[in-house]
């Protein structure tokens, strides 16, 4: 933006002020959507050109066209909901006519008025006074055809925001999956929970944390990565079922499916297993998807996907031999498919090579929702046992269009294997590593923490799936980025 066109807001940013106005506006209330205007509107069945001058509206909204015509202008102005042209005209606003001359794209304002139609049939408020609320120093995007870079819109989500309606509606969706969501947990008598975000131990996943020092305290604490081990906790309290809709934070890289700040939706039901989760799994998400409309086939880029239940329940070692051509107990031959395929496993841990293998192999062919059920048990330190094989954990992954969309265990309640497995870990033997032993979970286990399954679904990524968005950036307001040079 030039100066030239700052200065010219500028100046009449003075011009209001000389006539006594506050440029910045004030309370303002009794204001209509632009949906109900619109809605009021199609019930009255006005004529092209038709004025009722029993009928009035007051609505409030950001000036995203203008067009002054000497005496007559009009304006469309957008609230959350939509927009909406406003006649404005000197005869009608008379003292307020002043006002409409220091207008610009982008300037907030309040217009009370009559509802009619212009002569070529559109809804239009024809303002009999006008308010202004906020002037904009600031130009929109030129000739509003939005914000069109992409770093550039991350980085002004505020101007992306007013400027693309098809990007406030993701949000505006991502409201309503939430809530859905959280509707469907209370339902089944849920209790929502709220766990530490600063933690003296990380758990609960494998992957590095941001780290702090708290001064007073004088200890390094880090950004949870999970709150499992928490929730947990609260089950041996007693409180049978609970969630939380947790902001986790992991240190590691930046991806079109990965933000280092993410929400992550975590659940504990005492007394179920991973059977239940799978259950309201499907609950969850179909109850988001009639909550934003669309259908349950929706396009997802370019497939599309079928979010119909129930979703089928694949044996991880079945998936393994149909796709990879290997027996999961046959480690040779893991070994040499990996090769073959030029995955790095040498001096790694044989349950790290097949899920490697797994990931390579059986992943791009997950489209549609699919339970991949009884992980190898080295994988998941923190899950049960299969009662007829302890190579198998009672654990699923849930995959949509190639990603995964959740995890979920039949948890593991006892304290003896718990704290075995922490040991393991320690050694640096499995995936979910963790740095150090937490001793005080393992004391709660020791209390007794009732049989139980949990589930955790990332939120961010279905939302990504429910509203077609192809990077996890587009349905976070504020995506990490790199500082401008």
């Amino acid at each position: 933006m030039t100066d030239q066109y700052k200065n010219d807001r500028l100046a009449k940013l003075q011009a209001l002020q000389q006539i006594g106005l506050d440029p910045y506006g004030q309370r303002t209330q009794q204001l209509e959507y632009t949906t109900v205007l619109h809605n009021r509107l199609s019930e009255l069945g006005l004529q092209p050109g038709e004025l009722r001058t029993d009928q009035h509206g007051r609505v409030a909204g950001r000036i995203i066209l203008l067009r002054d015509m000497g005496k007559l202008a009009f304006l469309t102005l957008r609230d959350r909901h939509g927009d909406l042209q406003v006649g404005l005209s000197a005869k009608m606003l008379q003292t307020n006519w002043s006002v409409v001359k220091n207008l610009d794209l982008g300037d907030w304002i309040a217009v009370e008025g009559l509802l009619g139609k212009t002569k070529t049939g559109e809804d239009t408020l024809w303002g009999e006074q006008l308010t202004f609320l906020c002037k904009a120093l600031q130009p929109p995007p030129e000739k509003w055809h939005g914000l069109t870079d992409v770093d550039l819109r991350y980085r002004r989500r505020y101007v992306d925001l007013f400027a693309n309606p098809e990007v406030r509606q993701v949000f505006q969706q991502r409201s309503q999956i939430i809530q859905a969501v959280r509707d469907c947990l209370l339902a089944r008598q849920f209790m929502e929970v709220e766990t530490p975000v600063l933690q003296p131990i990380y758990g609960g996943a494998a992957a590095r944390p941001f780290t702090t020092h708290h001064n007073t305290l004088d200890m390094q604490l880090y950004l949870r990565i999970s709150p499992e081990l928490y929730l947990k906790r609260l089950l041996v309290g007693g409180l049978e079922r609970v969630f939380e809709f947790a902001k986790n934070f992991r240190n590691e890289g930046i991806s079109p499916r990965h933000n280092p700040e993410f929400t992550m939706l975590e659940l504990y039901q005492a007394y179920g297993d991973y059977h239940d989760m799978m259950d309201i799994c499907e609950a969850m998400v179909t109850a988001a998807i009639e909550r934003i409309g669309g259908g349950l086939v929706r396009p997802y880029g370019e497939m599309t996907i079928d979010y119909t239940p129930p979703w089928p329940r694949r044996k991880y070692a079945d998936l393994l031999k149909e796709y990879a051509g290997v027996e999961i107990d046959d480690i040779t031959a893991i070994r040499a498919k990996a090769a073959e395929l030029s995955i790095e496993h040498h001096g790694l841990d044989d349950a790290l090579v097949i899920n490697l293998l797994f990931e390579h192999t059986v992943e791009p062919q997950l489209v549609q929702p699919t339970f991949v059920i009884d992980y190898p048990a080295p994988l998941c330190p923190l899950t049960r046992r299969h009662p007829d094989n302890p190579d198998i954990a009672l654990r699923f992954e849930l995959y949509v269009a190639r990603m995964e969309l959740g995890n979920a265990y039949t948890e593991l309640n006892d304290p003896q294997v718990q704290e075995a497995n922490f040991r393991q870990q320690l050694r640096g033997e499995g995936d979910e590593t963790m740095a150090v032993m937490d001793e005080d979970f393992v004391m709660a286990l020791e209390y007794g923490m009732p049989p139980a399954g949990g589930l955790g679904v990332g939120i961010d990524r279905l939302v990504m799936l429910l509203t077609n968005s192809t990077s996890i950036r587009d349905v976070i307001l504020f995506p990490l980025q790199r500082p401008v040079e």
